[in-house]
């Protein structure tokens, strides 16, 4: 019986729970889900699943809007896997196991005097959910989570555990940063990391055709530019971030409470909830939100910049393109909307990257834009996300790999020169397919 199987390790059920991820657009149904609190348990499920015959997933906290974690085997869990096993302050690292969420790591780094180089804008995601489909904030110098790796353990098929880094098993350590599941199940990850400091911001409305004018010029005087354009408007707003010597200006507690958390989180609920009852009202509150928030400027702790809470939920597609493609992209989506009958609540995000060397990174090889578009939960989604991947696949696009989209492995394979070097090496680490899905299927084939 699975029982049997589960009873070594603590918090492991059978059959009756059902996943879904944060936005409820995807479920899954495992046979059995576990929670280890070590790497040598972690090892153990694997080996056990492939006992039996039974495919495995790891989950994180479920902030991706694709299946790439949904599984009918063995779900694990990485709640009681979450240790801070080392910070190294001279050598500028740290190791912390798979399922620790990237707001502890943060405030423990702080208080070691560290941080991370760059991170998204959300930090409820586990380190090695949120580094495996890569997550990214934006930076002119600095990309994704994952570029931040020195090392990672991998748990393989056959539950052995690899240690990689660009001095042991380089090879998988070039592809799995980037593995979206499909190499192995990890175990812990070390960060390359820096005496922590501060950014000082800088947020305010800019007109559409004066951001994408502008936009070369923005991004090389900015160490992290991004902006938003509110669709059936004129109106971005744009956000500058540099570091600064300080002293830290935080925002003050009310002006805070008002910006981050009663107008981005509260009013915009309501209007978001409005919008989608009553369709013809969203132009309209479109133009309200375009102009809600003030322009502003404070210094503090980078992650504190960087992050801002997200409690509105939402279905959301991202791709990256070329970033010299960026503003025609912006302009095709834009003119897209206003001849189009569609009514979007929410704004569109735009944010850069460096190129790196990760093969499955969306910005491997070029410099990157991205391109983000979002939908209220439960709204009609499909026309307008479909419209939108239309022009960014004309753009040589490469979607998020944890975000909506609908390109399969023959598309994937020609936008990523590093594609067929993937697949190969996850047929040498996982032949039998036991970390498979029908996420995984699509994209990278069988």
């Amino acid at each position: 019986m699975d029982t049997a199987r589960t009873s070594g390790i603590a918090g492991g059920t059978t059959g009756a729970e059902v996943w879904r991820n944060w936005a409820g657009n995807v479920t899954a149904r495992p046979r059995r889900t576990v929670t280890p609190a070590s790497v040598d348990e972690l090892a153990a499920v694997v080996r056990e699943a492939a006992e039996d015959g039974l495919t495995v997933k790891a989950v994180g906290t479920g902030h991706s809007f694709t299946a790439a974690a949904a599984t009918e085997g063995v779900l694990i869990r990485p709640d009681r896997l979450a240790a801070v096993r080392s910070v190294d302050e001279k050598a500028g690292t740290v190791t912390v196991e798979a399922g620790l969420p990237l707001h502890q790591l943060n405030r423990m780094l702080d208080a070691h005097g560290l941080s991370l180089t760059n991170m998204g804008d959300i930090m409820q995601q586990t380190v090695a959910g949120a580094t495996s489909t890569g997550t990214h904030g934006t930076g002119r110098d600095s990309g994704s989570i994952a570029t931040q790796i020195k090392g990672l353990e991998l748990v393989c098929a056959d539950g052995s555990v690899l240690h990689c880094s660009a001095d042991e098993n380089a090879d998988v350590f070039a592809a799995a940063r980037i593995g979206l599941g499909a190499l192995g199940v990890i175990g812990s990850i070390t960060f390359g990391v820096e005496p922590s400091f501060l950014l000082a911001a800088r947020e305010e409305p800019t007109g559409f055709d004066q951001v994408t004018s502008q936009f070369d010029q923005l991004v090389a005087e900015n160490e992290h530019f991004e902006f938003y354009w509110f669709p059936h408007t004129d109106g971005c707003n744009t956000k500058r971030n540099n570091r600064s010597q300080g002293p830290a200006a935080p925002l003050t507690r009310a002006r805070g409470w008002i910006d981050d958390e009663l107008l981005s989180n509260g009013v915009f609920q309501l209007a978001c909830a409005l919008g989608k009852a009553v369709p013809a009202a969203v132009p309209g509150i479109a133009q309200i939100s375009s102009r809600a928030l003030s322009a502003r400027t404070y210094t503090d702790t980078a992650y504190k910049v960087f992050t801002s809470p997200r409690r509105v939920r939402f279905v959301e597609m991202e791709y990256a393109v070329p970033r010299e493609a960026a503003v025609d992209a912006l302009r095709e989506v834009k003119a897209m909307v206003e001849r189009s009958r569609l009514r979007i609540s929410f704004p569109v995000e735009v944010r850069v990257a460096p190129a790196d060397d990760i093969a499955l990174s969306t910005a491997s090889g070029r410099e990157t834009a991205y391109i983000a578009v979002h939908m209220y939960r439960g709204s009609r989604y499909q026309e307008y996300f479909t419209a939108v991947e239309r022009i960014m696949v004309a753009h040589e696009g490469r979607p998020h790999w944890g975000k909506m989209h609908t390109r399969d492995a023959a598309y994937l394979s020609a936008a990523y020169p590093r594609f067929a070097e993937f697949t190969a090496l996850r047929d040498r680490l996982d032949p039998q397919r036991l970390f498979a899905n029908g996420y995984l299927r699509r994209v990278l084939g069988d």
